[in-house]
């Protein structure tokens, strides 16, 4: 079948969906071209379908490929940062890794090496998981192809700083204990947002504030509001490199039901969106968008939540290749929810003044 694209600025973006039906063809990450497609990525999204290192539910090593099909959908002009990410940036899909399901350690190791295989000629990275444990491995070579630690920022429903479970050092809920051990973090630039839920004890928040995180829960969220966390986070990280890792469990079950250990009473798929769009100008250096468990979904929810997110930390990335400083300019939604005499997106007009 022909491959209708559009492009723009010497970049091949997504599938024409004027020309040829959503529904039709092979599902990449918002209809982009294939890696060997382009002579180069500036952005390379690829998945890692391995969930070995789950506690409870698993299944998330599906979730890349169902993220992909949510994206079906995604359009390539972003108006909330009137940004068209694609032309801005060549972005590619660059398939899934393929890796050890049935040994952690190697697994690990394949993941990091194929990040750094990914990087080389300085892509970012965007990875769709698989479970929080591939998050180590990414952060290693983030940080290494930054040339020391780097920021980060989990979204998260749990800290991941724990020890050990069943005496195993690598799973999904202690991939930022060993990255803090390691000396990868920045541990002056580092945050969880949206935490909740029970713990196993009150050690579990002092070994964390020990390790140097700072934490807003989902009910800071709530009650402080997106302004006053994207705040919080952008005086405590600055222009530092920065990593995101979003494990999709953050959003409250009836946002995504569709993951591994859900915990009630989180943040909306909204204010999710919001934060991250508040993060403009902040030096993203990868993220990831993790724990989509597909056979806990329904009708897609939890995919079409995580194809966004990761539509927007593409964005976010897409719009720091635009000349000029970008650290805090207003997106288009925000300038018009706070009143501001700003730059808006074509079709948004301003509000009228009395």
């Amino acid at each position: 079948m022909e491959e209708l694209r559009i492009e723009a600025n010497g970049n091949l973006g997504p599938i024409d969906s004027s020309r040829i039906p959503r529904y039709a063809g092979a599902a990449t990450y918002a209809r982009l071209p294939r890696l060997d497609q382009v002579d180069k990525a500036d952005v390379t999204v690829v998945g890692v379908p391995f969930d070995s290192g789950v506690s409870y539910r698993p299944g998330a090593r599906f979730g890349a490929n169902h993220v992909r099909e949510a994206s079906r959908l995604l359009r390539p002009y972003n108006p909330a940062w009137d940004v068209s990410p694609f032309e801005n940036i060549q972005v590619a899909d660059a398939g899934d890794m393929a890796v050890n399901p049935f040994n952690i350690n190697e697994a690990i190791e394949t993941i990091q090496q194929n990040a750094l295989d990914l990087t080389a000629a300085g892509s970012k990275l965007l990875t769709l998981g698989g479970d929080h444990t591939i998050a180590l491995p990414l952060l290693r070579a983030a940080a290494e192809r930054a040339g020391g630690p780097i920021a980060m920022l989990h979204f998260d429903a749990h800290l991941d700083t724990w020890d050990t479970y069943f005496g195993v050092e690598y799973t999904h809920g202690t991939p930022f204990r060993r990255a803090v051990e390691e000396g990868i973090l920045d541990t002056e630039a580092i945050s969880h947002i949206g935490t909740r839920g029970p713990l196993y004890g009150k050690k579990d928040l002092d070994d964390d504030h020990r390790f140097g995180f700072g934490i807003v829960t989902s009910s800071d969220v709530y009650y402080q509001g997106v302004l006053e966390t994207v705040a919080k986070v952008r005086d405590r990280i600055g222009n530092r490199p920065l990593y995101i890792s979003v494990d999709i469990d953050v959003l409250d079950p009836a946002h995504a039901p569709g993951t591994g250990t859900p915990e009630a009473g989180g943040i909306t798929s909204r204010e999710l969106l919001e934060i991250i769009r508040g993060f403009r100008g902040m030096n993203l250096v990868g993220a990831d968008v993790v724990e989509v468990s597909p056979a806990y979904d329904h009708a897609e929810i939890t995919g079409v939540a995580a194809s966004h997110v990761a539509y927007e930390l593409v964005t976010l990335m897409a719009d720091n290749a635009t000349p000029g400083d970008r650290f805090g300019a207003d997106t288009g939604y925000q300038a018009q929810a706070l009143g501001r005499e700003a730059r808006r997106p074509a079709g948004f007009a301003a509000a009228a003044k009395e």
